[in-house]
């Protein structure tokens, strides 16, 4: 009689595994743990790490910025004066850093204009939008750094002659269906006719404020038909490093007497950027070091447990002997409390070692934090503290017959 080889299915090999499994669940769990907190621990270093990357970049980011915006705030009795007159901007424009300016007369009363193309009524197509419309000055491209798409934007003769003129922003231009100028065509805000002669590009300014999507007038020819009234905004484009210095000078150039109702907003003094940094990144070593902390207790906990199930028959033979359950917790309790306060010591040594060690490689500066460092072991023996509490326990709920027995 033959034997034939012994087969064993897909089926019985996942029972096996299961019953396996099942048979030590809380080794299974604490084996699980190790490989969930090494994975978490993987995505949350590169996460972090690429999440504070970010937020440095965006810091220096801000610090380059060139871009300074001066709101000025309308005055309570209409019949008084602006703080800010449209002739003001050429002592703006002398200040040393300033590259172009651009004020904007924008108020609540046109903010939702009513504009269309043309006066035909075509039943395929929408020509009446509801879009903001501004009155400006011509340094709109320079601040925002936008080219034109099509055409050209109004100069001061139009401001001079009070010419019906208008440009477009990108997405308005969009919206309203213009897409050439060569043929001069009109849009009526709020049945005010202008001139199409240019359309604005696109661009990622921080200046931008809804530009793309607003009509763009002569700021005389917009008073004059649509009231728009006063500058309410100033645009300010400086060289790069310029910007902290302009945003002080600012307000003083364009309102001597009233300069403090002025609100600006600048990009942040370079001398915030350190402490910036420095927050940032000790917020991503000091949650990597936790995670590592948690890694660590695992690995000693599992470890304990194991030790523990090792040594039943030392433990049946103490507890025969009289030992009382307290007595063998705290053999296991000290032990991981060992075990972390000489971790904590190595690791405290072998850290302080490293960072000499990078930073005369690299030619750095070592900048050590003592109070971490020397509290590093009374960490570790913490850790250990914890992570040895339930094989303590475990191995004190042991009875020394079953002990005995399992360990014989």
């Amino acid at each position: 009689m033959t034997v034939g080889r012994p087969r064993m299915g897909l089926r019985d090999l996942a029972d096996e595994a299961v019953a396996g499994i099942a048979a030590r669940p809380v080794r299974t769990a604490l084996t699980m743990l190790g490989t969930v907190i090494g994975i978490t621990t993987l995505v949350i270093t590169l996460g972090v790490a690429a999440t504070a990357a970010n937020q440095i970049a965006g810091r220096f980011d801000a610090v380059t910025s060139t871009e300074v915006t001066v709101d000025i705030p309308a005055q309570r009795d209409p019949t008084s004066p602006s703080l800010v007159a449209w002739t003001a901007l050429p002592d703006l424009a002398r200040l040393n850093g300033v590259r172009a300016t651009a004020a904007l007369a924008r108020p609540d009363s046109a903010s939702s204009a009513q504009v269309r193309t043309n006066d035909l009524h075509d039943p395929t197509s929408v020509t009446d939008r509801t879009l903001p419309v501004v009155g400006t000055t011509t340094g709109v491209p320079e601040v925002l750094g936008a080219p034109m798409a099509s055409g050209r934007y109004f100069d001061e003769g139009h401001l001079a002659r009070h010419d019906r003129v208008a440009v477009l922003g990108a997405a308005a231009a969009k919206l309203l269906g213009v897409t050439s100028v060569a043929d001069s065509p009109a849009v009526f805000v709020n049945g005010q006719a202008f001139t199409v002669i240019g359309v604005l590009g696109g661009h990622g300014s921080g200046l931008d404020r809804g530009l793309s999507a607003a009509v763009l007038l002569p700021h005389t020819a917009a008073d004059d038909r649509l009231h728009l009234g006063p500058p309410t905004t100033v645009l300010i484009r400086t060289d790069l490093g310029a910007a902290p210095l302009i945003a002080r000078q600012a307000p003083i150039a364009l309102s001597p007497n009233d300069h403090a109702a002025l609100r600006v907003i600048a990009p942040p003094d370079p001398a915030t950027l350190r402490g910036g940094v420095q927050h940032d990144v000790n917020g991503l070593f000091v949650v990597l070091g936790l995670v590592s902390l948690v890694v660590g207790a695992i690995g000693i906990a599992n470890v304990t447990l194991v030790t523990v199930m090792e040594r039943t028959g030392e433990i049946g033979l103490r507890r025969a002997l009289g030992a009382a359950r307290r007595h063998v917790a705290a053999q296991f309790l000290a032990e991981s409390v060992a075990v972390g306060l000489i971790g904590g010591v190595l690791g405290a040594s072998i850290g302080v070692v490293s960072v000499v060690t990078i930073s005369v490689s690299r030619q750095w500066t070592p900048v050590l934090d003592l109070p971490i460092v020397a509290g590093a072991p009374v960490a570790g023996a913490l850790v250990g503290l914890i992570a040895g509490l339930y094989p303590a326990l475990r191995a004190a709920r042991m009875q020394p017959v079953d002990a005995l027995r399992s360990g014989t």
